[in-house]
């Protein structure tokens, strides 16, 4: 073979590069069917989950709504009149009632106690498990899971023991101390008094999420920043403020939401501390809307202060979702 030959071989044409967003194959475009495939993965994923809710909570939710523009009593429930739409007659007649607004003030108190003091002890000891050695963390944690798996009625029962006239262990402390007459004290006497201490039990359960939380969300603030302000001369309440804080912020605003929640959806704490028939001074709106539906038989009323409810819960929902649009605009 000469050299001509050689250098004159047959080499194999190049291959183009695809084009971006084409894979060759003639007269087709996956693009558009892999965005669509993408687009529609989520939703099937998420298809389960949609059936369970609609059949779990949107067929009570619809009978809620109907039943609050009905008159819908004991004789309708068994079938001796029929049902009658009364269009908003349930609604002025409950807005017009003093004792309904007392109530409404009353629950909003309560939660917002709940949960500024929920969040402010639930950030105390998350801040102190983060300086406590490792067998003390295991030990509170251990506990703050015990307490939190707790049945609501257990626990309640516990308490309504501990703050009993007669034999609760608290009277007996505090009747130990120098000065303090607290012997047969009845806690339960004045509704702040009572419902403070059925606040005190809400906390109690509400405070190991909100400790478990933090302590995750703690642990990705950067020692970088928090050394860098201590150098800079910030002390601890400073370096709190302006480097942990803001770190922390969009799991602080979550926790107050689903706090807020629960707390205004509070029920079996009151009703099993008041043996099941809660004073008016005691009332919630969760409990109010069970008499009026169970005790007095006006369904269609308890329905109307579920309704109430609920929108004053979406409202609190629409807050939330406010403020996790404006930390995310801004990350």
């Amino acid at each position: 073979m000469s050299a001509a030959e050689t250098t004159t071989a047959k080499v194999p044409p190049t291959r183009q590069a695809p084009s971006p967003g084409s894979t060759g194959a003639p007269g087709k475009k996956p693009g558009r069917m892999t965005r669509n495939g993408t687009a529609a993965a989520p939703w099937a994923l998420l298809a389960p989950c949609l059936v369970v809710l609609v059949l779990v909570l949107g067929y009570p939710l619809v009978r809620l709504v109907t039943l609050s523009f009905q008159d819908f009593g004991k004789s309708q429930l068994w079938g001796f009149k029929e049902t009658t739409s009364v269009g908003l007659a349930n609604f002025t007649k409950l807005f017009s009632d003093s004792e309904f607004w007392a109530v409404v003030l009353r629950t909003i108190l309560f939660a917002v106690g709940a949960v500024v003091f929920t969040m402010v002890v639930g950030m105390m000891i998350a801040l102190l498990l983060q300086k406590v050695a490792g067998w003390v963390k295991i030990l509170i944690n251990v506990a703050l899971i015990a307490s939190w798996g707790m049945p609501i009625v257990v626990s309640t029962t516990v308490f309504k023991w501990m703050f009993d006239s007669d034999y609760g262990v608290l009277n007996y402390l505090l009747d130990k101390l120098p000065g303090v007459e607290m012997s047969g004290h009845n806690w339960f006497a004045s509704g702040p008094q009572g419902l403070a201490v059925i606040m005190l039990l809400v906390v109690w359960g509400a405070v190991p999420f909100v400790v478990i939380t933090l302590s995750a969300g703690l642990t990705q603030v950067p020692k970088e920043l928090e050394e860098a302000a201590r150098l800079d001369g910030a002390g601890a309440v400073k370096v709190f403020r302006y480097v942990t804080l803001p770190i922390l912020k969009p799991i602080i605003v979550m926790l107050t939401t689903l706090s807020l929640i629960w707390d205004m959806g509070v029920f079996p704490q009151v009703f099993v501390m008041r043996n099941g028939h809660p004073e008016a001074e005691f009332q919630l709106l969760t409990t109010y809307s069970y008499d009026k539906a169970f005790v007095v038989n006006d369904y269609s009323g308890g329905s109307a202060i579920a309704l109430v409810t609920v929108l004053l819960l979406l409202g609190v929902v629409a807050v939330y979702m406010r403020q996790m649009l404006k930390i995310g605009e801004v990350e």
